[in-house]
């Protein structure tokens, strides 16, 4: 009923007009307002008036500018960092151990053995070109016999070349042993004095090759090895790689974890493409995580590993020792990215500290809880772990990789139903992954669809390291440890290859370092209100007063445009009449009947003659004469000041 009664009003304020103007609202305003510029401006006089004026046309400006400004620092989403130190027992961190070398040479020899005789001669080629300051044709062999006595199948594919650069602006690209290959599909470039040696990659398609230039050939020899390993190995089934690296009970000699005794058997095995056969201690996947009972080394991890370096392939791995790596437990250790190396005949003590990372989510930063809102299909799904930005990065590359070259690498996980890359079934992958790695827009793309991780815990470690075991003590040491790896009483282990690690808290003081928002919704608020407050002495009643006006003058603006359309429509009916539109008396007397005929359609002309014998008609009633037929509204005015005064 009430709805109805406001409808009707709100009908008959459409009929009588606003009743008001524009400048009537402004006035009011002026005078109610509880903001102090605006009742001066009406109040004084015509100088301060003026004056006044400009006064508060100034200060709302300033306001209005300090509000962009507020709302732009408050939708900018910034983050203070806080850093806060706490104390408690820890989980003790997993700890992944590889051996630099991903294989043992006498188990893969077979596979790499053209591959090895390749290199040598290659090698020996590289020594013998040097005779000063130029490139000498190599007197060592023909390139008959170099043909006949080796299988240049894997040269021809990726060829290792040098470079003449004695005249930089035309150099001399000379192939080592002359097959005189009008392809080219990789090469390996280094550069002494006015000599080179690069890498070369040719596509199958096209004409174009890529160089990559090293400044030393035992550089480029490396690339060059690694990539055609790269292509011999992925052939290999998983399996067969595994069983090709080295055992948990070769490597893993001792094991102490604080005062309870340990082995191999405690330690979880993966397969990583860069070092082979990985162990993890504490990973925490079918067991709960180990808690430190108290800091120190007493109550760490201690290992004596063998890492076997005589076994070593002696053309792919140059660096002697273990890679470590500490991390969070559910989550892949990335030892490219993030791992240490330790020494071969040392001890090393390795104390750590713990980093609490606490990342703010979306506005504030582009960070994910579980990766779940990552485009990215991570392939590290398979051993069940934990979101990170490394697996990102690399599920990324890899799909990259699937796309542009229609196979996958060997370092990264395997994407179902695709094959790893090789010379044979793939005679172009070098040359498509070397454009991939140096495509700075691929690159960008895994960066931009990559999220770092909201929270985060970093290790932070102390290294140190010693000689071991003294030349006191080596010999009942190496004696002891031979007889329980071989159950011999010879020396089977030397100081090449035993490394002594250390693992332990350096206190339990952790520090966590966490995002909060510089900017919120209550400081925001303040904020406005501090500078309306300052600059024009209001509040928020005034900005209801505002909003109030701002209505009134939506509602006036709405009323005269009904009344300019009502006035337009009226003007259009009164051009259909070439003179003063008659009034409703004269239309009415128009039609009046004064004869008092009945009102038929078929009724007979007055001149023509009535048959003989019919009765006249009888005579109508005239309608009432009226001079206008106008609605007195005197009863709707009424009704309406009753609502009103309602």
């Amino acid at each position: 009923m009430n709805f109805k009664r406001y409808f009707i009003r709100v009908l008959h304020r459409l009929q009588k007009g606003p009743g008001y103007t524009y400048k009537e609202l402004l006035v009011w305003y002026c005078d109610n307002t509880n903001t102090h510029g605006p009742k001066r401006i009406i109040r004084e006089g015509p100088k301060k008036k003026v004056i006044w004026f400009f006064l508060t046309l100034l200060f709302a400006s300033l306001v209005f500018w300090q509000w962009g400004i507020l709302i732009d620092t408050y939708l900018s989403y910034s983050v203070s960092s806080s850093l806060s130190i706490g104390f408690k027992t820890m989980k003790f961190p997993a700890v992944t151990v590889c051996n630099a070398s991903p294989y043992k040479y006498s188990k893969v020899r077979h596979l790499l053995k053209e591959l090895d005789e390749l290199t040598e001669a290659a090698l020996e080629r590289i020594l013998q070109s040097k005779h000063g300051d130029a490139i000498s044709t190599p007197p060592l062999h023909s390139s008959e016999t170099v043909s006949q006595r080796l299988d240049l199948k894997l040269w021809n594919q990726i060829p290792l070349v040098l470079i003449d650069e004695s005249d930089p602006d035309h150099p001399v690209i000379i192939d080592l042993f002359e097959t005189n290959q009008t392809a080219c599909w990789l090469s390996v470039s280094y550069t002494l004095k006015s000599n080179s040696m690069c890498l070369q990659c040719h596509h199958k398609d096209t004409p174009q090759c890529i160089y990559w230039n090293f400044t030393s050939a035992a550089q480029a020899v490396t690339e060059w090895y690694i990539l055609q390993s790269t292509s011999i190995l992925s052939k290999v089934p998983l399996q067969e790689r595994i069983r090709m690296g080295y055992q948990p009970e070769d490597m893993i000699l001792a094991c102490l974890y604080g005062a309870e005794p340990c082995s191999y058997r405690n330690f979880t095995q993966i397969y990583h493409p860069d070092h082979g056969n990985c162990y993890i201690f504490n990973w925490g996947m079918d067991e709960e995580a180990l808690i430190s009972s108290n800091p120190g080394a007493e109550f760490g991890l201690k290992l004596i590993l063998d890492i076997s370096q005589q076994d070593y392939i002696p053309y792919l791995t140059s660096t002697a020792g273990a890679r470590l790596m500490l991390h969070e437990q559910k989550s892949f250790p990335f030892l490219k990215d993030q791992g240490i190396y330790a020494m071969s005949g040392t001890e090393t003590s390795i104390g750590v500290l713990v980093d609490e990372l606490e990342r703010m989510g979306y506005p504030y930063s582009d960070c994910t809880m579980n990766g779940s809102d990552v485009p990215v299909k991570n392939l590290y799904n398979e051993y069940n772990i934990s979101y990170s930005i490394q697996a990102c990065l690399r599920s990324c590359f890899q799909a990259q990789m699937f796309e542009n070259c229609g196979c996958a690498h060997y370092l990264f996980p395997l994407p179902e139903g695709v094959n790893y890359c090789n010379n044979e079934d793939d005679p172009d992958w070098a040359y498509c992954y070397s454009s991939l790695r140096s495509s700075i827009r691929h690159r960008q793309f895994c960066i931009d669809s990559c999220k770092e991780t909201c929270n985060d815990t970093q290790y932070k470690m102390t290294i140190s390291m010693a000689d071991w075991p003294s030349e006191a003590s080596e010999d009942w040491i190496f004696h002891i440890l031979s007889y329980e790896r071989d159950l011999s009483t010879n020396v089977t282990l030397d100081r090449n290859g035993i490394i002594k690690l250390n693992i332990y808290f350096q206190e339990y003081n952790y520090r966590t370092i966490s995002e909060s928002a510089a900017t919120t919704i209550v400081w925001l608020l303040s904020s406005l209100g501090g500078q309306f407050g300052f600059w024009m002495g209001g509040s928020v009643l005034c900005l209801i007063e505002f909003g109030e006006i701002i209505i009134d003058f939506l509602w006036i603006t709405i009323i005269n445009v009904i009344s300019w359309c009502k006035g337009l429509k009226q003007k259009r009916a009164w051009a259909q009449y070439p003179d003063t539109p008659p009034t409703v008396s004269e239309l009415v007397e128009a039609h009046t009947n004064l004869g008092f005929q009945h009102e038929d359609t078929n009724i007979t002309p007055r001149d023509e003659v009535p048959p003989p014998g019919a009765l006249p008609p009888e005579p109508g009633t005239p309608p009432p004469k009226y001079d206008s037929l106008r609605v007195d509204p005197q009863a709707d005015i009424d009704s309406d000041s009753d609502v009103e005064a309602s």
